[in-house]
């Protein structure tokens, strides 16, 4: 407790105010709730686009174009995310992730065609960038903490949380109240977290930044010099971060391998997440009544596989664990569709492939936070990020192209969702290694480019 000598609380910088463990728990589990209810929304649309596609008469590859158009507007969107954390400030970009959720899951219950419902779903691009929020918001909240990777993957574990709890309301709202219900109820529960969210403290780093910019704006340089030198920071004068920044020299290698490195292991995501049962059906013949067994199974797999990561990178590094648990994922993913044919090899081996495949997020989003300068620690990683959806469509169409071709699925998953899980692992090695033995405003880079 501080003595009464002390200065009051609203006389002391927002930059300099320490943040109590009972902050963190409180601002880790807003932001956790924030990305379960922005997952639910995200996933519910791939889940319920049959019925959709039922309820407005169209065929699949109609429906298929539908979710490909869905994909660009909400990479489009999620564009727009980067400058916001480094504009508005994190909290506020938070906040305005949280209610772009809200928005697209409670006007898809109004969707009345095609053209409205891509326009609409387009907006769930907030919901996806909801977790590059958390991970500029609490990289820099949590600031020197020891387990601080660790604390994260809790937070970033409501993917699964929110995967199953779409999956659950569904199939308990969907015969009573329609596709269109099961959309609108997430309404109620993302603004309320939004409001909760309202109420988070602003990071420190930014509350820095802005203070540093508006020294600069007014002609203070040696204060704003003063205040950059003391929290790490190298702040130009520009209000707003570009992308030339983040391609600078000592940064653009580093923007490039983890562009690519988002691009790659979505392509594998879509191939053995988003279609995995397609995949295990058509080319490894496990009959489509263990589908639920599938998505439970993956996704309690999938949280474990996100609170090992984290609690792995605060020890041997982030990077290097990335790098590792992606490899040993596409060795598995490999072995699981040359492998024989049997539901008593192939699910166990599928669930724990999708251990290494997904539970490295934990550990690569923080690092995207600590791998940026404070000025574009929003824009970096955003440009990373929203390679996801691209790598989606490129997952999907590459999938296609190979099994319209004649080829089977067991090749084409090899080449479309296993190679490509193997490159992503190969161009994190050209990412910059980060100290992660103390933690600054601006992290030290080492831009060489070796292996942590």
């Amino acid at each position: 407790m501080a003595s009464s000598t002390s200065a009051p609380a609203s006389d002391v910088p927002a930059w300099e105010r320490p943040v109590s463990s009972r902050s963190l728990m409180r601002i880790s589990a807003v932001c956790f709730l924030a990305w379960v209810v922005s997952v639910y929304d995200y996933t519910l649309f791939g889940t319920l686009l049959p019925k959709i596609a039922d309820s407005f008469g169209w065929s699949t590859a109609h429906a298929t174009n539908v979710a490909t158009w869905v994909t660009v507007g909400t990479f489009v969107i999620a564009l727009s995310v980067g400058p916001l954390l480094d504009r508005v400030g994190r909290k506020r970009a938070l906040v305005i992730a949280i209610l772009g959720a809200a928005l697209s899951s409670g006007f898809t219950g109004l969707a009345a065609g095609a053209v409205s419902l891509v326009v609409i779903r387009a907006f769930s691009g907030f919901g996806y960038s909801e977790e590059l929020v958390n991970t500029v918001y609490l990289n820099e909240m949590y600031g020197k903490a020891r387990s601080r990777g660790f604390m994260y993957s809790f937070v970033q574990s409501g993917w699964p949380v929110g995967a199953l709890l779409s999956a659950g309301l569904t199939a308990a709202l969907l015969p009573t109240l329609g596709w269109r219900w099961s959309f609108v109820v997430a309404v109620v529960p993302s603004v309320l977290v939004a409001l909760a969210a309202c109420r988070l403290p602003e990071s420190p780093a930014f509350a820095a930044l802005k203070e540093i910019r508006r020294l600069k704006a007014e002609g203070d340089t040696a204060a704003a010099d003063e205040l950059s030198r003391r929290m790490g920071m190298t702040v130009s004068g520009e209000a707003k971060a570009t992308l030339r920044d983040v391609f600078a020299p000592g940064l653009r290698r580093h923007t490039v391998c983890l562009s690519l490195a988002w691009l790659f292991n979505w392509m594998a995501i879509q191939v053995f997440s988003v279609l995995g049962t397609t995949v295990l059906t058509q080319g490894k013949h496990v009959s489509f009544s263990n589908a639920l067994l599938v998505l439970v199974l993956a996704n309690a797999v999938g949280f474990a596989g996100y609170l090992a990561h984290g609690w792995i990178g605060d020890r041997v590094g982030r990077r290097a664990t990335i790098i590792v648990g992606w490899t040993i994922g596409a060795v598995l993913t490999a072995l699981m569709l040359l492998g024989p044919d049997s539901s008593a090899f192939v699910i166990p081996l599928y669930a724990l492939s999708l251990f290494f495949l997904t539970g490295p997020y934990a550990a690569l989003l923080f690092y995207m936070g600590e791998s940026f300068p404070a000025q574009v620690r929003g824009l970096g990683p955003n440009v990373a990020h929203t390679m996801g959806p691209v790598g989606a469509i490129a997952g999907s169409a590459l999938l296609t192209g190979l099994l319209s071709a004649g080829t089977s699925m067991v090749v084409a998953a090899l080449i479309a969702g296993s190679a490509f899980m193997l490159a992503s692992g190969v161009v994190m090695l050209g990412t910059n290694r980060v100290d992660q033995g103390e933690r600054t405003a601006a992290p030290r880079l080492h831009t060489e480019g070796a292996v942590s």
